[in-house]
């Protein structure tokens, strides 16, 4: 099994071909990696350490894994989106390209010091069997990194069923054709995520707390980033939502132990060990 699916695959070859992200600032760049990276145990991994970037999509985050490592695996199911990676990694010789599902991956088992996925496990139709094939190609004692979206599970309830209002347009926006998404996408980044996020911003300034603001995450992000995200939330045919909970579970049940959970956006970020 594959563990694949071909329409979201697609998607994404397309999305990282129309948002190739060299219009990030070095600085936002730092700044959303330091929001995914924040738990990694740099400190933990060898000085020369070997790993794997799961689903690289366009490289962003091997662009900044890559200098502080041996040798870095970028996989991707996309060969549109491994080229754009390797066009934006030609740069680091450290780097190694395979097009490849997750439960395909051309790497030897027990032989990587570290490896990481994020936001890509939930989008294929086994998560949890594709965090055991991601595992299994770690050494005993190396870390994980994962980031799966989050069952909203911390948040009340009118945010909840703002968002189930929301996933039936995506489900809508996501059956059509790539330049129909692109466009309606664009719109909703336009009158959506950039007044929520602007709006954030200034309250965040006036002393609010603005948690409980949808998509205040963006309020510090560019209207680049916003473009890209909100083609990735809306434009993409499969989605799963996960709790703290059960992302342990999948986790504990891959053989992973001494899990950690980052306590701040984006939900939910954990990484873990191979135990055996």
């Amino acid at each position: 099994m594959d563990n694949v699916d071909h329409r979201t695959v697609s998607g994404f070859g397309f999305e990282w071909k129309t948002f190739d992200q060299s219009k990030v600032s070095v600085e936002e760049s730092e700044r959303l990696f330091a929001g995914y990276f924040g738990i990694f145990p740099w400190d933990k991994i060898p000085l020369h350490a070997a790993g794997i970037d799961v689903g690289c999509g366009s490289g962003r985050w091997a662009r900044q894994v890559a200098p502080r490592v041996g040798s870095l695996h970028c996989i991707d199911a996309s060969a549109e989106a491994l080229s754009v990676a390797r066009e934006n990694l030609a740069e680091f010789k450290n780097c190694d390209f395979h097009c490849a599902s997750v439960n395909n991956m051309p790497i030897d088992d027990s032989s990587l010091d570290f490896g990481y996925s994020l936001g890509v496990l939930h989008h294929v139709p086994d998560t949890a069997a594709a965090i055991r094939s991601c595992v299994q190609k770690l050494k005993i004692g190396a870390p994980f990194l994962i980031y799966l979206y989050y069952a909203l599970e911390n948040r009340p309830a009118w945010f909840r069923l703002t968002w189930e209002s929301t996933n039936l347009l995506r489900k809508l926006i996501a059956r059509c054709p790539h330049s129909i998404r692109l466009a309606i996408t664009q719109i909703l980044a336009s009158i959506v995520y950039y007044p929520l996020a602007r709006i954030s911003l200034l309250a965040e300034m006036a002393g609010w707390n603005v948690n409980g603001i949808p998509l205040s995450f963006y309020r510090t992000k560019s209207f680049y980033t916003m473009r890209t995200d909100a083609l990735d939330r809306f434009g993409t045919s499969l989605e799963q939502r996960f709790t703290a909970n059960q992302i342990r579970a999948m986790m504990t049940r891959a053989g992973l132990g001494e899990i950690k959970f980052s306590d701040r956006s984006p939900f939910w970020c954990a990484v873990g060990y191979r135990q055996s």
